[in-house]
């Protein structure tokens, strides 16, 4: 279906990938405009609305996905997180799919070791010290239980696997952005989770 709708000029292939939803400061709010424009003139605007709340799900659903790995237990996990604009080259954090991943797992008693190339800053004036900022994608691995992918950046997209092996605690890679093939991260002993698709899993030894 993806492929066959980019092939469209009118709607090209640049967002037609599975993924957390989208964010920033145009969508979301053109979105809930619309929907207040039809409501004010007495129309239902089903499609708006169930786009809107879907964009919402699709990171809940995610967030589900973790809490299930961990039997619904992350208190005093350690996640690193690669990843914390709405979107790559950008700082902006705005409607961000990370801000709600962040929030649930500290609320759940988690902690945070995020890394990403622009939107640090921007995400200390939201999380102040309540979780910690990596100089590196690397450094943000270490000692951590699990890693979270949630901005498609170029540096994550081949990053070296043996590595993310032996700085993790366990290999477990959610990958909020499909940015991998799950047969070959299977094959490298990971445990992998994507948007879509039937997780690919290891038994872990203890």
């Amino acid at each position: 279906v993806r492929i066959g709708m980019s092939t469209d000029t009118r709607i090209g292939p640049q967002f037609l990938f599975p993924g957390l939803g989208y964010g920033g400061s145009c969508f979301p709010k053109d979105v809930k405009a619309l929907m207040r424009i039809a409501e004010d003139n007495g129309f239902e605007a089903s499609i708006l609305s169930s786009a809107d709340k879907l964009n919402q799900t699709q990171r809940l659903l995610f967030i589900d996905k973790i809490m299930a790995h961990f039997n619904n237990d992350v208190n005093g996990k350690t996640f690193a997180l690669w990843g914390l604009a709405f979107k790559p080259r950008t700082n902006d954090m705005r409607e961000a799919p990370a801000i709600t991943i962040i929030n649930t797992l500290l609320n759940n008693g988690a902690r945070i070791k995020a890394y990403d190339p622009k939107a640090t800053e921007e995400a200390r004036t939201i999380f102040g010290d309540s979780i910690e900022y990596s100089k590196n994608n690397y450094e943000a691995l270490e000692g951590a239980d699990a890693l979270i992918l949630v901005t498609e950046w170029n540096e994550f997209r081949r990053p070296d696997f043996d590595k993310i092996k032996n700085l993790l605690k366990q290999p477990v890679i959610f990958d909020g952005r499909n940015q991998y093939d799950p047969k070959r991260i299977s094959d490298r002993g990971f445990t992998y989770y994507s948007i879509g698709k039937n997780a690919q899993q290891i038994k872990i030894p203890g």
